[in-house]
C-alpha cells in the first residue's frame, strides 16, 4: 500500500456493501474498521415508515455519534497505523439534504459547519457504485427487518444524490468501483481485485469496473 495513506474511508449507498468490504479489508490489514452508528439509531426504523415525521431525529442522532467517532481519530492515529472507515461525515450531509425540511436542514447545517472543523479527511475515498435496480435486490436478499419498507424511488434518490457528490468529490483521491456485477463478498477472486486496486497508487478521481463475476 502506499504509505502516504494511512486514513480509508469506504462509502457508497444503502445495500453496496460498503461494510462488508471495510470489514474484509480490515481483516486483510489486520486493523478493526470503524463502523456507522445505524443498529443503535433508535429513530432509523420509525424513519422508515415516516420520514416526515423522524428524519431531523434520525439525522441529529447520526451527525452526533458520527461526529463522536471521527474527531476521536488523533493525529498519532493517523501516522501509526491503517485506519477504515465504512462512511465519511459527508455522507450524513447528503442525507440531510436529502431528507430534511428546509427549516430543519437550516438548524443542522449550522451544527454540521461546527462539528466538521474538526474532523480529520481521509487520504483515500473507495466509493462503491451500483444501480437501483441492483441495490434493490441486495438489500431484498439480506432482508433486515429496518430495511424492508425502503422503497424504490427513496433508494434512487439516495443513489443520484450519492453518485452526484463523490463523483465530483476533490477533497481527497477517490476509487470509484462499479460493483455491478461482482460478489466481493462470496467471491474471493473479486476481492482479491478490489483489495489490489485499493492498495494501488490512485490519483485524483479513477473509475474501476471490474469484470463480471463467472459462475
Amino acid at each position: 500500500m502506499n504509505e502516504t495513506v494511512r486514513y480509508i474511508a469506504i462509502e457508497g449507498p444503502i445495500g453496496v456493501g460498503k461494510s462488508s468490504l471495510t470489514g474484509l479489508l480490515g481483516e486483510r490489514f489486520g486493523v478493526d474498521p470503524i463502523y456507522e452508528p445505524v443498529d443503535s439509531n433508535p429513530y432509523l426504523s420509525n424513519f422508515y415508515e415516516n420520514k416526515k415525521q423522524y428524519a431531523f431525529e434520525a439525522q441529529m442522532f447520526f451527525l452526533v455519534n458520527r461526529y463522536k467517532q471521527l474527531s476521536g481519530l488523533s493525529q498519532g492515529d493517523l501516522f501509526n497505523k491503517v485506519i477504515l472507515c465504512d462512511y465519511v461525515i459527508e455522507r450524513d450531509y447528503n442525507f440531510a439534504k436529502l431528507n430534511l425540511t428546509e427549516h430543519e436542514f437550516r438548524i443542522y447545517v449550522e451544527i454540521y459547519r461546527q462539528f466538521i472543523r474538526e474532523i480529520p479527511s481521509p487520504d483515500l475515498i473507495v466509493y462503491l457504485q451500483a444501480d437501483t435496480s441492483v441495490l434493490m435486490k441486495r438489500i431484498r436478499k439480506r432482508d433486515r427487518e429496518i430495511e424492508k419498507t425502503i422503497t424504490e424511488e427513496y433508494l434512487s434518490e439516495v443513489n443520484r444524490t450519492f453518485n452526484e457528490f463523490f463523483f465530483n468529490y476533490r477533497q481527497c483521491p477517490v476509487l470509484i468501483i462499479n460493483t455491478n456485477n461482482i460478489d466481493f463478498v462470496a467471491n474471493k477472486t473479486d476481492f482479491e481485485s478490489l483489495a489490489v486496486k485499493v492498495c494501488s497508487d490512485v490519483i485524483g478521481l479513477e473509475f474501476f469496473n471490474p469484470p463480471a463475476t463467472q459462475f
